[in-house]
């Protein structure tokens, strides 16, 4: 398999409790061909000094912005500054098992994927005990407005298949469009049947607020995937039960 580059996108605002793990994870990859590109979102203090501790490694690029602008800002950012054969993706609470990158390349080279993610285990913080979440071994554009099964901290994509794609700049569930817009141009995604990732489901976080979730997603759903009301409400109706199913009450 060739050793393909990998630029890893990491946006970051007031993680100071689990960003330490989450880089460590990165570091401690058995593939070694990648580059960690960290966009720090008007962090505060705390924040800043632990993301000061890896600034000379010269495998980490962290930008630091002067003012709050979102995690699909700093996506884009990120993506804009970087160069690689593959993009990968990690959310500042999340974590990576060691051969995550290796295991998912060979994945890619060998059967000519575009677009990859796995399956992972999700826990809530404070707790160490881990769910697993199976994940469809391929979705579409029709699968995925029902069953949102792709992690963003699983997938890795094929960099040239995301030109003229970006992330919104929606207060949460930036990264579902995304993932709609690369679903349609490439129509599926595969998944490498292996736990690779840990998901933290955090405490009051936007994320973690399902009511708040289906409201964003029903805006992005009627805005930008130009969904009528009934489609939009089987998008909804199906992802409730999905995440239900996958996280149980959070």
């Amino acid at each position: 398999m060739k050793q393909r580059t990998v630029s890893i996108i990491l946006p970051n605002f007031n993680s100071s409790k689990f960003i330490n793990q989450t880089i460590k994870s990165v570091l401690n990859q058995t593939y070694k061909k990648w580059k960690l590109i960290i966009v720090d979102d008007g962090s505060d203090s705390k924040t800043k000094l632990i993301l000061n501790k890896f600034k000379d490694n010269k495998k980490i690029k962290i930008f630091f912005l002067k003012k709050n602008m979102g995690a699909g800002y700093c996506r884009n950012l990120a993506i804009k500054k970087s160069n690689s054969y593959y993009l990968a993706f990690i959310d500042s609470d999340d974590m990576w098992l060691k051969n995550k990158i290796k295991k998912q390349i060979n994945f890619m080279q060998k059967n000519k994927y575009d677009f990859s993610y796995t399956n992972y285990f999700s826990f809530k913080d404070g707790s160490k005990k881990l769910k697993k979440v199976i994940t469809p071994s391929k979705t579409n554009f029709a699968d995925f407005i029902k069953n949102t099964s792709i992690g963003t901290s699983t997938m890795m994509i094929k960099r040239s298949i995301t030109k003229n794609i970006k992330f919104t700049n929606t207060e949460i569930c930036e990264d579902y469009f995304y993932k709609c817009l690369l679903l349609k141009k490439i129509n599926y995604a595969f998944c490498l049947q292996s736990l690779l990732t840990k998901y933290r489901i955090r405490n009051n976080s936007l994320q973690s607020n399902r009511l708040k979730n289906i409201f964003w997603i029903w805006k992005i759903n009627q805005k930008f995937n130009k969904l009528n009301f009934f489609q939009n409400l089987i998008s909804i109706f199906f992802i409730s039960i999905n995440s239900l199913l996958k996280y149980g009450l959070k």
